[in-house]
């Protein structure tokens, strides 16, 4: 008799991506994106809904990047600026002001808030990290360094 060998190859789950401490990843961080995608369309809707001249959109779209200027100062100061101003407060605080006040103005304000924030998020930007400009809470931006 002879006996048959036979070979059992036992597959392992991939490992999971590195991350630093702060850092989403995996599903996770893809229903972050999603979310952001939609706060976008939500923002430039209410946008429009406000009366806003579309020709202004882009450019207003920009102006809260203004607040990466505490980078100047280093990475501490510059997360903390970015931040007040890149997360959903700011831009539902405004709505509410908006909408209590019934004030086109400040609706406008409130959609380009929201709609930047969602913006960055659906394309990866998320909060920053104080360790570095590139590190965010929806994982590293930008190429990594050899």
């Amino acid at each position: 008799m002879t006996a048959a060998t036979t070979s059992l190859t036992i597959t392992q789950p991939p490992a999971p991506i590195p991350a630093s401490s702060g850092m989403t990843t995996g599903v996770v961080r893809t229903w972050l994106r999603l979310e952001g995608l939609a706060a976008f369309v939500v923002g430039v809707a209410l946008f429009g809904a406000s009366g806003g001249n579309w020709l202004f959109l882009i450019p207003l779209l920009l102006l809260p990047d203004v607040s990466a200027i505490g980078y100047l100062a280093g990475p501490r100061i510059g997360s903390f600026t970015y931040n007040v101003v890149h997360n959903w407060v700011p831009g539902f605080v405004t709505l509410g002001i908006g909408a209590w006040l019934a004030s086109p103005d400040i609706m406008l304000a409130a959609a380009v808030l929201i709609a930047h924030v969602g913006m960055d998020r659906a394309v990866g930007y998320g909060l920053k990290l104080p360790s570095s400009f590139h590190d965010t809470h929806l994982g590293r931006m930008g190429r990594t360094r050899a």
